[in-house]
C-alpha cells in the first residue's frame, strides 16, 4: 500500500489517469447493474441478458483490430479523450430505453458503448509505460488493476443502492463519469523524451489505406515472442468459462438465490473483493518471484481459480457461494497482475496498441461464444450445472501453460516495453 501511495504522490500523470479510472469505472458498474436488472424486469429471461452481453462483445471484436492500429498510428491521448466523450453521449441514451421500456434499445446502446470502449481501454494500457518509469511499471500496473477491481466492488454495491432510487440516476452518473475521465486524461503531459504517439516509420500511402496490413504485422510480432503469445492465450483460455460467468452472476442472483438486483450486486461485489485481494497479493508476489517461479504460480492459480468457481456453483446458500466466488476471483487476479506486468515490460512501444487491442479482441470473441453457450444452455439446464462446466473449462488453461513451460516453449524475453537504459529494480528483471 505504501508503494501505491508513493506512486500517486510522485507521478503527476499517473495520478490523473488513476483519478479518471476511479470515477469512470464506478459509473460503468452502475450502468452494468442497472442494464442487467432492467432487462430482467422487462423480460424475466436469461436469454435477454445473454443478448445484451453479446451486443457488447460483438463491437469489441470487430472494432478491436482498428483500435489497435489507430493507437499505434496516432496520438493515444487524443484517441482516449474522444472515446470518453462519445461514451458520455451514448450513456445518456439508456434513459430512452428506460422510458420506452423496450429491451431492443438496451441492445443498441450497449453495442454503441462498446464501439468506443476499445480505443480507451487498449489506449490506457499502451500509455502506461510512457507515464511510468521502469521502476514504477509493476506498481503502476498493480494499482491500475487493483483499482479496477476496487471500483467493481464499490460500483456494484453502490449500483444496487442507486437503482433502488431509480435507473435514471445510474445512467446519468455513468455519462458524467466519462466526462470526468476525459478531463483527467486531458491533464496528462508527456515526460521528457517520451510521447503519447508511438515512435515509428512514416506511413506510406499504401499503409494509410491498408490498416489490415499493419494489424497483421502486429500479429506476426506477437507470435514471434512466445511469452507474449502465451499470456494472450491464457486470457483466451480463461474466457472459455469467464464469458459464461457474466451471464451466471445475474442468473444466480435472480434465479438460484432469489435475491433480485441486490443479489446480483452482492455477487459482483464479492467477486470484486476477491479481485482486490488478489491484486494486492499479485503486486507483492510480482516483486519477489523469479521468472521460473512466476510461471509455476500461474499454473497453480489457474487450477485454484477453476476449482473455486465449481464450488461456488454448487453451494446451497448465498453466503457460502460468496466465499468461493471471492477465492476464484482472487486467484485470477494474482495471475492478471503478474501477466500484465510482463507484457508491459516486454512489448515494444510501436506494437503496444495492437497487442493489447488484439488481446481484448480475442478474449471478447471467446467470451461471446461462452456467453452464447451459457445463454442457450440456461433454457435447458440449471445455472449450477452450467457454472460447474464453466469452472472446469477455465482450469484447462493451466494444462496448456504447463505443457508450454515444461517443454521449454516459454523462454524469458528481452525487456522492450521500457527504455533499456532504465533498470528494473524489483523482483526478477526481464531481459
Amino acid at each position: 500500500m505504501h508503494a501505491f501511495l508513493k506512486l500517486l504522490r510522485s507521478n503527476h500523470n499517473y495520478r490523473y489517469t488513476w483519478m479518471g479510472q476511479v470515477v469512470s469505472e464506478i459509473g460503468d458498474h452502475f450502468n452494468n447493474i442497472a442494464v442487467f436488472a432492467l432487462a430482467m424486469d422487462l423480460t424475466h429471461s436469461g436469454l435477454v441478458v445473454t443478448g445484451i452481453m453479446l451486443a457488447r462483445a460483438i463491437p469489441a471484436i470487430t472494432i478491436g483490430p482498428l483500435a489497435g492500429v489507430l493507437l499505434d498510428r496516432f496520438d493515444r491521448k487524443r484517441i482516449m479523450i474522444t472515446s470518453d466523450l462519445v461514451r458520455a453521449v451514448v450513456a445518456l441514451g439508456f434513459i430512452l430505453a428506460l422510458s420506452e421500456k423496450r429491451a431492443a434499445l438496451l441492445y443498441l446502446f450497449s453495442a454503441l458503448l462498446m464501439v468506443a470502449s476499445p480505443f480507451f481501454t487498449a489506449g490506457r494500457s499502451a500509455i502506461l509505460p510512457t507515464i511510468a518509469s521502469a521502476d514504477e511499471i509493476h506498481t503502476a500496473n498493480s494499482l491500475t488493476q487493483t483499482t479496477q477491481w476496487t471500483t467493481l466492488t464499490v460500483g456494484t454495491f453502490l449500483g444496487a443502492t442507486v437503482i433502488a432510487m431509480g435507473y435514471k440516476w445510474a445512467f446519468v452518473f455513468n455519462a458524467l463519469s466519462f466526462i470526468f475521465s476525459a478531463w483527467a486524461i486531458r491533464k496528462l503531459k508527456a515526460p521528457k523524451g517520451k510521447a503519447f504517439r508511438a515512435q515509428r516509420k512514416d506511413l506510406t500511402e499504401a499503409d494509410v489505406v491498408r490498416p489490415w496490413h499493419e494489424y497483421r504485422e502486429g500479429l506476426r510480432y506477437m507470435s514471434s515472442v512466445p511469452l507474449v503469445l502465451g499470456i494472450v492465450l491464457l486470457a483466451v483460455g480463461w474466457a472459455t468459462g469467464g464469458g459464461a460467468a457474466q451471464i451466471l452472476f445475474t442468473l444466480f442472483g435472480e434465479v438460484v438465490f432469489h435475491a433480485g438486483a441486490a443479489g446480483i450486486g452482492v455477487i459482483w461485489g464479492c467477486a470484486g473483493l476477491g479481485l482486490l485481494t488478489g491484486g494486492v497479493i499479485g503486486n507483492w508476489l510480482g516483486k519477489r518471484l523469479s521468472f521460473e517461479q512466476y510461471k509455476l504460480a500461474v499454473f497453480i492459480d489457474y487450477i485454484l481459480h477453476g476449482a473455486a468457481y465449481v464450488l461456488f456453483s454448487r453451494m446451497p446458500r448465498l453466503d457460502l457461494a460468496l466465499i468461493f466466488i471471492a477465492l476464484s476471483r482472487a486467484s485470477i487476479a494474482v495471475n492478471s497482475v503478474m501477466n500484465y506486468s510482463y507484457l508491459l515490460r516486454t512489448v515494444s512501444d510501436q506494437y503496444r496498441g495492437r497487442v493489447f487491442a488484439t488481446m481484448e479482441t480475442l478474449t471478447w470473441a471467446m467470451m461471446m461464444m461462452s456467453m452464447m453457450g451459457a445463454g442457450i444452455a440456461s433454457t435447458h439446464y440449471s445455472p449450477r450445472i452450467i457454472g460447474t462446466f464453466a469452472g472446469l473449462l477455465s482450469s484447462t488453461t493451466a494444462i496448456f501453460w504447463a505443457w508450454a513451460n515444461w517443454s521449454g516453449h516459454l523462454p524469458q524475453p528481452a525487456a522492450l516495453g521500457i527504455d533499456v537504459r532504465e533498470v528494473e529494480v524489483h523482483g526478477d528483471p526481464v531481459g
